[in-house]
C-alpha cells in the first residue's frame, strides 16, 4: 500500500498531495519524491535553455566573405539599381504618354461637338450674303419717302430684319462675322479679289468688302472678299 501511494505520488503530485492532507497516509517518502521530480524538472528546462541560447550565439556569429564574393554582390547591387531606375523610367513615360492621349482624344471630342455645325453654318452664310446683297442694292433715295415707297421701305425692313435674326442666331452658336474694311490686309482672314490704287489710301490696306468673313470660335469658317490698295509705284 505504501508502494502504491509512491508511484501514484510520482505521477500526480497534486492528487497525492491533496490525499496526503485529507488523510495523513504518505510520509515524508512521497514528499521527497515529489521534491526530487520538482528538481528535475528545473534542471532539464535550465539545460534546454542554455542550449538554445548556445545554438543562437553560434548562428548570429558574423560569417566572413572574401573580396571577390563582395565585388560580385556590389555589381549585382548596382546592376540592381540601374535595372530599377529603367524600369522607372520606362513606367513615368508610359503614364505621361497616356495622359497627353487623353488629353488629345478630349481635345478632338470637343471640337468635334464644337465644329459639328461647321458645314452648315457655311450654307448659311450664303443666305446671309444674298439678304446683305439684296439690302444693298435699294436705292437710299427710295427709302427717303416712306409715304410713297411704303411697301419697298416695308420690304426692306423685312429683309433686314430677318438678316439679322438670322446673324443673332449664327452668334448664340459661336458664329461670328468681321469686316476688315481700312485695315491691313491679311491673307490668313481675308481673299484679295483685285487690287486698285486708291487715291488717299494706304497702300495694303482694305477699301472694300465684297463679302464679309466669319469665324467660328476663333477659327477662320469663311475669309472675307476684299479689294486691296494697290501701290502706285509697284511695291
Amino acid at each position: 500500500m505504501f508502494r502504491t501511494a509512491i508511484s501514484k505520488a510520482y505521477r500526480t503530485p497534486s492528487l497525492v498531495t491533496a490525499a496526503a492532507m485529507s488523510r495523513g497516509t504518505v510520509g515524508r517518502s512521497a514528499s521527497s519524491v515529489i521534491a526530487h521530480r520538482w528538481y528535475s524538472d528545473k534542471t532539464e528546462a535550465a539545460t534546454e535553455k542554455k542550449e538554445t541560447s548556445d545554438k543562437a550565439s553560434e548562428t548570429t556569429e558574423p560569417t566572413s566573405i572574401s573580396a571577390e564574393e563582395f565585388e560580385n554582390i556590389k555589381k549585382a547591387s548596382t546592376e540592381k539599381d540601374a535595372k530599377l531606375k529603367e524600369l522607372k523610367d520606362a513606367y513615368l513615360r508610359s503614364l505621361a504618354d497616356a495622359e497627353n492621349i487623353r488629353n488629345r482624344s478630349k481635345t478632338e471630342v470637343e471640337n468635334t461637338k464644337v465644329f459639328a455645325i461647321q458645314k452648315f453654318a457655311k450654307d448659311l452664310l450664303d443666305t446671309v450674303d444674298i439678304l446683305e446683297l439684296a439690302l444693298k442694292h435699294v436705292p437710299k433715295e427710295h427709302l427717303a419717302d416712306k409715304v410713297a415707297n411704303k411697301s419697298l421701305v416695308d420690304l426692306f425692313e423685312g429683309v433686314d430684319m430677318t438678316r439679322g435674326s438670322l446673324l443673332r442666331t449664327l452668334e448664340r452658336h459661336g458664329i461670328e462675322s468681321f469686316d476688315p474694311i481700312d485695315k491691313p490686309y491679311d491673307p490668313n482672314t481675308s481673299h484679295a479679289l483685285y487690287q486698285a490704287p486708291i487715291p488717299g489710301k494706304t497702300p495694303g490696306t482694305v477699301f472694300s468688302v465684297e463679302k464679309r468673313g466669319y469665324v467660328l470660335k476663333g477659327r477662320v469658317l469663311r475669309s472675307a472678299q476684299v479689294g486691296v490698295v494697290l501701290d502706285p509705284s509697284g511695291n
